[in-house]
């Protein structure tokens, strides 16, 4: 097993900065296959004050996340990039610390790794992969972690593990530029397991409200979640705020009064399916600014200090609104 302390024993400076004010984030689902279209957004977000854009990891869906991060890393210049979240089953631990490195490298160090096990068994069959037990898919992330760490330190790494294995030489290895490390945000809200894993592990958390991303519906359930983790924190010897707490809206639809948001609904059903927006549930939060800036103090009530916004591909207006008319009250 590794030797190397796989527990952060400080705080990231991208976390303490998050202490301080409130930060938002977009993802984009489906992300656009057009890349200068894609690109050409990002660095308008840039502009407009995004501290980060978070890929998804459905490679069969248009585009593949680390593909689009390191065209972006190369495009722009401050905003951070990140995945929300990188399937550790779509790649070898040793693949995965590969291609995040190379993309903190050619971004200057603005990487995010956010990882997640997997919960989609038809997109694991559709790439020929066997779909591990939620027990096994759990295992497998300590075992990724103490690999990405490992690697990372730049010494020689032998490490042989119950699903992966890798033997590096001393500095064979390009490693990330980011220091003290590249902070890694894991998903989810399980509180036996996932949330002792980002005590243990993890630079940032993210849930919302929904099964598939951590099932925080209430502000009961989220309390508890939260104490929860503080718990699991001080019981490795970290603070509170060691690590952020972010949030996934899933999805967010903006107008500029409500019959704009009426009009809007109708046409995402027309494009993407009203069962895909039911699909969604709780998680989708169509409104006018006024509503999201009500909700989005409600959630920061509650603990929360960074908020990602996952917006279909085809409703770039959205991006915009959540720019000019929300962000502002935050600032």
């Amino acid at each position: 097993m590794s030797a190397v302390d796989l527990t952060p024993r400080d705080i990231h400076p991208w976390v303490a900065e998050g202490q301080e004010r409130i930060r938002w984030a977009v993802s984009f689902f489906p992300q656009p296959a057009d890349w200068s279209a894609f690109i050409g957004i990002v660095q308008k977000m840039e502009a407009q004050g995004y501290d980060a854009y978070f890929a998804y990891d459905h490679p069969g869906v248009n585009t593949d996340c680390w593909t689009s991060l390191a065209a972006l890393a190369a495009s722009t210049s401050t905003i951070r990039l990140g995945t929300l979240v990188d399937c550790i089953y779509y790649r070898s631990p040793y693949m995965l610390a590969r291609q995040a490195a190379d993309v903190d490298r050619i971004s200057g160090g603005r990487l995010v790794l956010g990882i997640g096990i997997g919960d989609l068994p038809e997109e694991f069959k559709e790439m020929g992969l066997d779909y591990p037990s939620t027990p096994n898919r759990l295992q497998g992330m300590e075992e990724t972690i103490a690999i990405l760490r490992g690697i990372w330190s730049g010494e020689a790494f032998a490490f042989e593990g119950e699903q992966w294995s890798v033997d590096v030489p001393a500095g064979a290895f390009a490693l990330p530029v980011q220091e003290p490390r590249v902070p890694i945000l894991l998903a989810g809200g399980g509180e036996k397991v996932t949330l002792r894993q980002v005590a243990q592990y993890a630079d940032a958390s993210n849930m919302g409200a929904h099964p598939s991303i951590g099932g925080a519906f209430t502000s009961e359930q989220i309390a508890r979640k939260f104490t929860r983790l503080d718990d699991y924190l001080a019981q490795f010897g970290r603070p509170s705020d060691s690590v952020l707490r972010t949030h996934f809206t899933m999805t967010l639809v903006l107008g500029r009064d409500a019959a704009a948001v009426e009009a809007k609904m109708q046409w995402l059903a027309d494009v993407y399916g009203q069962d895909k927006l039911d699909w969604c549930g709780d998680a989708l939060f169509p409104g006018t600014p006024e509503d999201a800036i009500a909700f989005y103090e409600e959630l920061k009530g509650m603990g929360f200090k960074y908020f990602i916004a996952n917006v279909f591909e085809v409703d770039t207006e959205t991006v915009d609104i959540l720019a000019d008319s929300v962000m502002p009250a935050f600032a």
